[in-house]
């Protein structure tokens, strides 16, 4: 399956990022990407950086935003996962909103809430898991990379691709923090044998990377930082190699283990 990430300076103007992700989608669409994701909080900004706060985000609007995000995933066939912000019953989340060739749209919310964060979200409880041509794909948001129990839950539903949506920018250019946000993504490839892409806002300076890692977190392609662009990378789900398959074996009875003590 041919997966992409598209990178670029996230604003506080929903028809402006828009005017991007669809830019960035017929363009996918005409290499053959069948999977395309986009940073976290791509549609509307990210509070309190962009916009004062979750309530700022003018969700009329941004209704009619979905509906032209879904009309593109219909007419080019290509799944589509974007950052938002999602207002359910008074509360707010920190989303993923995944659209797919003639089907629902679904969310996965944000679980791992710190600082900004817990100033203007609620914590999902979603799984995050979504199927595109045999392909399981699973989503993060951002700090939650720091945590591996959060990506064991996706390691026990055997997902083939796991995906990290990233708002993680600076005022200076940090490269210490942007290579640790790296380590942290090759680790969690690596702890889960899984297929790993990330994809980063890019403005004023962009702390982690857009790039494609595979299951033992060897770099396969990554984007050049703070340059709006996108990753293409035609994976193929192949068997295991020797590492892996040991990765996977000690990973399972671990949990096995774990489960019979309690």
């Amino acid at each position: 399956m041919k997966v992409g990430a598209y990178q670029f300076a996230v604003t506080n103007d929903i028809k402006h990022n828009l005017k991007i992700v669809k830019k960035a989608i017929i363009e996918s669409a005409r290499t053959g990407i069948k999977f395309l994701a986009f940073p976290e909080c791509a549609l509307t900004g990210y509070p309190p950086r962009d916009i004062e706060n979750s309530a700022a985000v003018d969700f009329d609007e941004l209704a009619f935003v979905y509906e032209q995000l879904q009309k593109l995933a219909d007419e080019n066939e290509i799944s589509i996962m974007v950052g938002t912000i999602v207002r359910e019953d008074e509360k707010y989340y920190n989303s993923a909103i995944f659209f797919a060739p003639y089907k629902e749209k679904r969310y996965y919310h944000k679980k791992a809430l710190w600082g900004w964060d817990k100033d203007n979200f609620s914590a999902g409880n979603r799984n995050g898991i979504f199927e595109i041509d045999g392909w399981k794909i699973g989503v993060r948001i951002c700090f939650e990379v720091r945590f591996p129990e959060i990506f064991r839950e996706l390691y026990r539903e055997h997902t083939d691709l796991n995906v990290i949506m990233f708002y993680d920018v600076a005022d200076y250019n940090d490269m210490e923090r942007y290579e640790l946000i790296k380590s942290h993504i090759r680790t969690r490839a690596v702890e889960n044998v899984t297929y790993t892409l990330s994809v980063d806002a890019i403005c004023p300076y962009q702390t982690a990377p857009t790039a494609l890692y595979d299951r033992s977190g060897c770099p396969l392609v990554e984007l050049k930082r703070n340059e709006e662009g996108l990753l293409v990378y035609d994976l193929e789900n192949s068997e295991p190699d020797f590492g892996e398959r040991g990765r996977r074996e000690i990973s399972d009875w671990l949990m096995e283990s774990s489960c019979s003590l309690k």
